[in-house]
């Protein structure tokens, strides 16, 4: 049961993240480490979009994503333009002042999605462990926590957009979503 909860978990945010509605892809093997497009992608598989362009691979050391520092083993995806899509994190990390959750049993390819935006700013994280921020007390994200919501979700300017609360907050009740206007 708990496993059926997990998959269905995971196949929510992979329709809410878009991958339902993905281009055409390739998946090729890298015989060694190898920077393709700026990444440093790791030896195994990545994965192209039609015209050549990067669309995922697994990163062979830390790396800039957009305004965050990713950490080695992270699977970063790109959009077809090749700006930031979202990355599943390897292990928790801390990124415009939040600490997104990152890992899961079977490393990052489990683990929860870290959205951007096209600029590079940080769209949406599910948080690791309950957390203030901007001042709002904000619910833990994945399986525990905010495991059926949306996760922490900003502003393309960097401003909180929504949570559910981890405790009482501006006549809010715990568990409560969080909205504030841009």
């Amino acid at each position: 049961m708990k496993a059926l909860f997990r998959l269905i978990c995971f196949l929510l945010v992979l329709i809410s993240a878009g991958w339902a509605q993905r281009p055409a892809t390739h998946r090729t093997t890298l015989r060694q480490d190898t920077v393709i497009q700026g990444y440093p992608c790791a030896k195994g598989y990545a994965w192209f979009y039609a015209d050549g362009r990067l669309e995922r691979c697994s990163v062979s050391r830390e790396t800039t994503f957009g305004e965050a520092k990713i950490p080695v083993q992270s699977i970063i995806v790109l959009l077809p333009e090749g700006g930031p899509k979202y990355a599943m994190l390897n292990r928790d990390t801390v990124i415009a002042g939040s600490t997104c959750r990152g890992g899961g049993l079977l490393g990052p390819s489990e683990g929860a999605m870290t959205a951007f935006y096209l600029s590079g700013k940080l769209k949406q994280c599910w948080l690791a462990g309950d957390q203030i921020v901007q001042g709002v007390p904000c619910r833990s994200g994945g399986l525990f926590g905010d495991a059926l919501g949306e996760g922490v979700k900003f502003y393309e300017s960097g401003r909180l957009n929504s949570c559910k609360l981890s405790q009482e907050f501006a006549s809010q009740h715990r568990g409560d979503r969080f909205i504030q206007a841009p």
